[in-house]
């Protein structure tokens, strides 16, 4: 439906249709964000000759907040276009070879070749656009890892198991991917536990998973059906599922 809900992880992140390929995924927290991703999906999608996919949830899809808008780029000439985008159908030729955009090859050899440049194309993707944000990460003993509204109602949970005495960092990752897999790695010689919160049954969790390789616990916690739950349903699941066990 169209109430909240972030049960498109999988579909976006690892997949949706045939082919090794991936989407450049962002997870916006905030309306503003929402606005600014815009122009760095467009941004990254002409670096990289990439897809990418803004995946915002039925709370920031709704959300009424302060926006400052950037600041309008001028459209590029079609000279511009064919200097720094040679690759571009411009309906124009002039002078230069017809471009043909085809990732389909008969042979079976030439078509690898375009699979192992398109693996090399998300190497350097994974290696330059990691994003995300770190919320009193340094001396936690517990993380909270949350992407989109999760993450924003994380932090009143994570401020309300500081007051409990609960040390409880937030790690967003921004990208959804490429995903913020060393970042959790290392922090996985660090906590005690990590607490995964979605609004699915478990999809970002596995990433988590993947990424500290079976050196720390990590757990998830989701509510389903377009249910929102408050932060103390987030502190209730840390202490039930990592801290008092």
């Amino acid at each position: 439906t169209i109430q909240p809900s972030q049960a498109d992880y999988f579909q976006t992140v690892k997949g949706g249709g045939h082919g090794d390929y991936r989407l450049i995924t962002l997870a916006p927290a905030s309306v503003q964000e929402m606005a600014d991703f815009v122009g760095l999906a467009f941004d990254l999608a002409f670096k990289y000759r990439n897809p990418a996919i803004i995946l915002a949830d039925g709370v920031i899809g709704q959300m009424m907040e302060k926006v400052v808008l950037p600041p309008q780029k001028p459209r590029r000439t079609d000279a511009e276009v064919i200097e720094q985008c040679p690759w571009a159908t411009t309906g124009r030729v002039n002078g230069r070879k017809p471009n043909i955009i085809t990732s389909l090859e008969l042979k079976p050899e030439e078509m690898e070749k375009n699979n192992i440049r398109f693996q090399a194309k998300y190497k350097l993707i994974e290696e330059n656009e990691v994003r995300f944000e770190e919320i009193n990460c340094e001396d936690a003993d517990y993380l909270i890892i949350a992407f989109g509204s999760m993450a924003r109602i994380g932090q009143k949970a994570m401020e309300l198991a500081c007051e409990e005495g609960i040390k409880v960092g937030i790690l967003r990752p921004i990208t959804l991917w490429p995903f913020p897999t060393k970042a959790i790695a290392a922090y996985a010689e660090k906590v005690k536990g990590m607490l995964v919160t979605e609004l699915n049954a478990g999809q970002m969790v596995e990433d988590v998973r993947l990424s500290v390789n079976g050196k720390v616990k990590v757990e998830h916690f989701g509510r389903l059906g377009g249910i929102v739950p408050d932060p103390e349903e987030i502190v209730s699941a840390l202490k039930e599922k990592l801290i008092e066990k």
